[in-house]
């Protein structure tokens, strides 16, 4: 038993040196989460920030002036221009030299109740943004003014108080952040798993190390053992960044978010076997990974879109995609700050098919090297 586990631990020590040798692997294993984190973080954003916003000033009483000065104030919109008719207004957005417009309708006097009435113009060729930039500035003009307030004109005639919970600001990062883990844990582990163990079949060393005194499933877990730790490095890796330099809250357990981590990763090891037993070479290694986790990850797991606002086929299809369940798992304790009972529906479906692609995965090799 000592004997066979020093033997182990060689070949875990084997692959570890393989793997830190190799510089240029390093630097992608984590460079990458640090170049996502900061494009995700700052450049890719969805952030509402510095609208390009021009006013009709058609009415320049103090209550007009005092709710533009309010909305120029904000981080989320720049008043580039004031005119005098709604026409100039909508010339400007046509020319792309502003995002907005703010039309009062009716003074105080003529709604005789102290309200101004305004209309929003935005450019809808962004149907995403537009609807968050209409929502942030109606926010800003609901808020009450001297007593009184300035309101959005609404078809029913009612006026909506809206709260938003967990995350206030509508922060992007928020919502990215999780998805980032899951894109990054299931590419990583299971794209580096596969092409090192088709690396051993391709030299033609894989047999060797199958007939040596280790027992085959030995063999495997200590290849495996060696990117499992490196899985945990980036984790934590990312969750500081999150932390720390991005301000996402880590609401929930530590504990919960490292122990549905560590099941996310053992089912991206084991999808690495699986794929290692189709692939001969390492490039089909590569593109089978490529083709059967990039795509699915970021189309189909609600990485981007909301799995919900998708055709009924692409969301049976997006079913079968586990990063769609760690992704929910991980903003629910992230986020939400719920606890593991709450994102037990979650983790049944990763255990499950954690169980069912490591038991086909060793099966199938097995079978292939016997």
């Amino acid at each position: 038993m000592f004997n066979e586990m020093k033997q182990f631990l060689s070949f875990v020590i084997k692959e570890a040196k393989h793997i830190l040798r190799d510089k240029r692997t390093m630097l992608i294993l984590f460079g990458m989460p640090v170049v996502l984190m900061f494009l995700f973080g700052f450049a890719i954003s969805t952030d509402v920030k510095n609208v390009r916003t021009v006013v009709v000033t058609a009415l320049n009483d103090y209550q007009t002036q005092h709710t533009v000065e309010r909305l120029a104030q904000s981080e989320y919109f720049t008043i580039i221009q004031t005119v005098v008719t709604p026409q100039e207004a909508e010339q400007l957005i046509r020319s792309q030299k502003a995002d907005m417009a703010l039309i009062p309708t009716s003074s105080p006097k003529s709604t005789g109740g102290g309200h101004i009435q305004w209309q929003v113009m935005v450019d809808g060729s962004d149907p995403n943004m537009s609807q968050q930039w209409a929502t942030y500035a109606q926010a800003i003009l609901t808020q009450s003014v001297n007593y009184k307030n300035v309101v959005l004109p609404s078809s029913l005639g009612e006026r909506t108080g809206v709260r938003l919970l967990y995350n206030p600001q509508m922060r992007s990062a928020y919502n990215f952040v999780p998805a980032i883990m899951g894109m990054l844990l299931m590419l990583i582990c299971a794209m580096m798993t596969s092409i090192s163990i088709v690396r051993e079949k391709e030299r033609g060393t894989m047999e060797v190390l199958l007939v040596s005194p280790v027992r085959p499933l030995m063999v495997i877990i200590a290849k495996a053992v060696p990117y499992l730790v490196l899985a945990f490095a980036i984790l934590i890796t990312i969750l500081l960044m999150a932390r720390f330099v991005l301000g996402v809250p880590l609401a929930g357990s530590i504990f919960w978010i490292l122990a549905v981590s560590t099941l996310y990763i053992l089912l991206a090891l084991s999808l690495g076997l699986l794929i290692s037993n189709v692939a001969q070479t390492q490039l089909v290694a590569l593109l089978l990974s490529a083709m059967v986790l990039l795509m699915p990850v970021v189309m189909l797991s609600g990485m981007l879109f909301p799995v919900e606002s998708m055709p009924p086929v692409l969301q049976w299809v997006s079913a079968v995609v586990p990063p769609r369940y760690y992704i929910q798992a991980m903003r629910k304790l992230m986020i939400m700050g719920v606890g593991i009972g709450d994102v037990a529906q979650e983790v049944t479906v990763l255990t499950v098919m954690t169980v069912v692609l490591l038991a086909i995965a060793l099966k199938k090799f097995k079978v292939r090297l016997s």
